[in-house]
């Protein structure tokens, strides 16, 4: 994951999120990587990249609500990461993610939520 302040096309500083996502999809490991308008954003583009033959069954996916909370505090803190999805059928779902890691709880989060939709779906295995 890497977040940047740039300059874009018309002059204006704007930050820019980009992260890389590795992942096994029939026993094949995929390397993606996209940009995103914040490091949620950039994991949930790069991680719907290579899905292959799933892709169609998350094509109607999209995150609804993002909320982080604090479990413990400090600078140490673990983060609970909820996100909220919906589908095209207006379905909605929770998923959590927890770490001292708020990116790693936010990708633990986005991946359950793809993970639920295929078993929804019941995409092939």
């Amino acid at each position: 994951m890497k977040v940047e302040r740039r300059y874009n096309a018309r002059g204006e500083m704007t930050t820019v999120a980009e992260a890389i996502v590795k992942v096994q999809v029939d026993g094949e490991t995929l390397i993606s990587a996209a940009e995103g308008n914040g490091p949620v954003n950039a994991l949930d583009v790069a991680l719907r990249k290579d899905l292959g033959k799933y892709q169609p069954f998350i094509s109607g996916l999209r995150l609804t609500d993002y909320r982080v909370r604090i479990l413990d505090g400090g600078t140490e803190a673990i983060t609970r990461v909820l996100i909220e999805s919906a589908d095209e059928t207006g379905a909605r779902w929770t998923t959590v993610g927890v770490s001292p890691n708020i990116i790693d709880a936010s990708f633990q989060a986005l991946l359950d939520s793809i993970t639920w939709k295929l078993l929804k779906e019941g995409a092939p295995q």
